[in-house]
């Protein structure tokens, strides 16, 4: 007996095809199947086209939920989950006053959990001066009116973070002033 060739995974390619066979009826139906289908999808609709009061939240709740989680209901950290929130909305919508946004309130919840609670771990240490150094980046790129609020913010973070250890706060001292000159 003769063995088949393996199938190759399909690609976006081969799905582009079949989405080209389909008309607005059945696309609008597929894209209601996918709306249906996860919350995610929802979240990702609401906020490409602009759709609720506050298309950043679920994001914030994202990154709420996991870098500041209930230590009384044993809730894990996980920085991971975290920046795939930021991501989420980078590819639904990435405007970069909303990216600076949450960025900012990555650096405001991690640094807060973490000095709140003592939280004490090196991975997410260097996680939020990344995220710190990103949100100067993207926050810069920004007119004066809108970063100068976010800029504060990160200050306040940088000045929580002297309270953590392992250089955290030192280190945001020195990107402050490079990128802002402080």
């Amino acid at each position: 007996m003769t063995k088949r060739p393996p199938q190759s995974e399909p690609k976006w390619t081969d799905v582009k095809a079949k989405l080209a066979s389909l008309d607005r009826i059945g696309l609008v139906g597929l894209v209601q199947d996918l709306y249906a289908a996860h919350k995610d999808n929802q979240t990702f609709l609401h906020t490409r086209f602009g759709l609720g009061k506050d298309v950043i939240k679920p994001y914030k709740e994202a990154l709420e939920r996991w870098l500041r989680p209930d230590p009384l209901r044993n809730q894990d950290v996980s920085v991971a989950k975290a920046k795939q929130a930021i991501t989420s909305y980078r590819k639904a919508v990435g405007e970069p006053a909303g990216l600076a946004e949450l960025m900012v309130y990555f650096c405001e919840s991690a640094a807060g959990f973490s000095n709140d609670v003592g939280y004490e771990d090196e991975g997410y240490f260097n996680a939020l001066v990344n995220m710190f150094e990103q949100a100067i980046k993207i926050t810069l790129q920004l007119s004066v009116g809108d970063h100068d609020a976010l800029i504060v913010r990160l200050d306040r973070v940088r000045t929580i973070s002297h309270n953590l250890g392992y250089g955290v706060g030192d280190d945001m001292d020195s990107l402050l002033a490079k990128k802002i000159g402080t």
